[in-house]
């Protein structure tokens, strides 16, 4: 795994962070730290699709916060278990990581022309 791809999977586990604080955050400060927890998951995802395509870097950001936040919300936080959540989780990151390899970086050629 190169930089790019590994700055996508860590945009991806601060968004987990800052969806949990959209539902959690009472005061000024949880808010204020959501917020900026929110914008540095986009600085981190704009470094990132500078080699990786957009649309791909985008599908596996959100599929990783997607599946973060509800697994953590089942762990943690008490949200019912269901095997039907599970199920579709692992559809979710059967998809992003087959993304991830079909998906070349942007100064790549994938055949000779």
């Amino acid at each position: 795994m190169n930089r790019s791809w590994g700055l996508v999977i860590l945009a991806g586990l601060i968004e987990i962070l800052w969806a949990m604080g959209l539902k959690y955050s009472s005061n000024w400060i949880s808010w204020a730290g959501t917020f900026l927890l929110i914008y540095l998951s986009f600085v981190v995802l704009l470094k990132a699709i500078k080699k990786v395509p957009v649309a791909t870097a985008y599908a596996v950001f959100t599929g990783i916060g997607t599946a973060g936040t509800v697994l953590i919300e089942m762990i943690a936080f008490g949200e019912a278990f269901s095997w039907t959540k599970v199920f579709f989780i692992l559809l979710l990151l059967v998809g992003v990581v087959g993304l991830k390899l079909v998906t070349s970086e942007s100064g790549e050629k994938e055949g000779a022309a």
